[in-house]
């Protein structure tokens, strides 16, 4: 499919979903980070002309790439009618839970903290305005290897841009002319106070990833399983005990 009928595909999808349900939704909540996932999906819903709130969550985030989540969120405000956005520090709530769990202190832990401190952000707000919240997460990230925060922000109410590899998620912002510093910025989850990147901790590019991903004799082809394999748990269903009848 074309990148322009692409886009109409997916905004539609959007629109139809929150038409379609029993309680219709007033307004679509997403976080931005400054990366090109969040700022492709906060745009395709902006397109769809419902309320759209754009959250920037900062937790002793990198300058660099909460400047560029602040210049999507002007950029989008500036662009359409229907967007309200907000910056919501969560510095102080980080530090109170990580004071708090002192004795249970984790590097990764923290890390997902983080994520988890958003979702819960993100739903406060989507309940205080009757919305629902929306994914960034990509293909590659959602279905190959699992590179998201589960509960974190793996917990979302709809997942616009999921059947998407990143290369077309590059696409889809070049085409909705997102502000380049964001479509040539290095992927980052934004996570970790050292600023390491998407690529630093899966030891593979996205473009690997994907080739990877789609060809069984691909040279990355073992790392790759690898990586779905430790993170298998995220992308299957809650193990449930069956008791025998």
């Amino acid at each position: 499919m074309e990148v322009s009928k692409k886009i109409v595909f997916i905004k539609d999808w959007i629109l139809n979903y929150v038409n379609s349900m029993q309680k219709k939704s007033d307004s679509l909540v997403i976080g931005i980070s400054g990366g090109i996932d969040s700022s492709v999906s906060s745009t395709l819903c902006a397109m769809t002309g419902i309320k759209t709130i754009v959250l920037t969550m900062p937790i002793k985030q990198k300058t660099d790439q909460h400047n560029l989540s602040l210049k999507h969120q002007k950029w989008l405000k500036d662009k359409f009618d229907n967007v309200e956005g907000y910056t919501i520090s969560l510095d102080e709530l980080f530090n109170s839970f990580k004071s708090s769990l002192s004795k249970f202190d984790n590097d990764q832990g923290m890390a997902n903290s983080r994520a988890r401190l958003r979702m819960s952000t993100l739903y406060q707000v989507a309940s205080a305005n009757n919305g629902i919240v929306v994914g960034t997460g990509n293909k590659i990230e959602d279905f190959g290897v699992g590179f998201f925060t589960k509960y974190g922000d793996g917990g979302v109410d709809i997942s616009p841009i999921a059947d998407c590899n990143k290369s077309e998620v590059w696409e889809l912002g070049k085409q909705l002319n997102i502000l380049n510093e964001i479509i040539e910025a290095v992927p980052t989850d934004g996570l970790w106070e050292d600023g390491r990147t998407d690529e630093g901790q899966l030891g593979l590019s996205y473009k690997e990833l994907e080739e990877a991903m789609n060809n069984e004799s691909s040279i990355n082809r073992e790392k790759y399983l690898n990586l779905r394999k430790a993170n298998s748990h995220k992308m299957e269903a809650i193990p449930v005990c069956k008791i025998p009848k």
